[in-house]
């Protein structure tokens, strides 16, 4: 980690803030996470580069209209503070949930692993707010030889996750 201990500690707030925005569904939250200009960019695993604040926040609204559950577990988190920009890498241990079954019990819940790298920017005059400015999410994809193991508990999905 580099930077100074406030940059850093405010840097994590940040990034918290935008994984809770995402949990909880609030597209205003997840947009006020974000720097407000139009050089923003986010690539979702699997998916191609998005540029454009419209666009970016349209993809996040799409995720959240299509995902019943979601939660992140971050682990492996390195902040990196270089002036007013700020460089986040973390493993998203991902736990999400389709739709509720037809008697009303929950659905299933799917875990994956998504590297990330996070890069933000400090707001005007220095002393500002930490934005997002880009975010980059690439799958991990498990070792099957691994999970043979764990067949009892976790069965593949039939699209590339696990169900727990």
């Amino acid at each position: 980690m580099s930077g100074t201990r406030t940059d850093i500690e405010a840097v994590e707030a940040a990034n918290t803030a935008l994984y809770d925005a995402l949990e909880q569904g609030d597209l205003d939250a997840m947009a006020d996470r974000w720097i407000d200009a139009e050089e923003i960019s986010v690539i979702h695993p699997g998916w191609p580069v998005i540029t454009g604040r419209g666009e970016v926040l349209r993809s996040y609204a799409l995720i959240m209209a299509n995902t019943e559950y979601i939660q992140f577990f971050l682990t492996d988190v390195e902040v990196s503070v270089m002036g007013d920009t700020a460089l986040v890498t973390c493993t998203e241990n991902i736990l999400s949930g389709g739709p509720a079954e037809e008697d009303g019990s929950a659905g299933p819940l799917v875990g994956g692993l998504v590297v990330a790298t996070n890069l933000f920017r400090r707001a005007e005059g220095g002393e500002g707010e930490w934005k997002l400015w880009s975010h980059h999410g690439s799958p991990v994809l498990i070792d099957q030889e691994e999970d043979e193991g764990d067949e009892e508990q976790q069965t593949d999905d039939g699209g590339g996750g696990t169900v727990i």
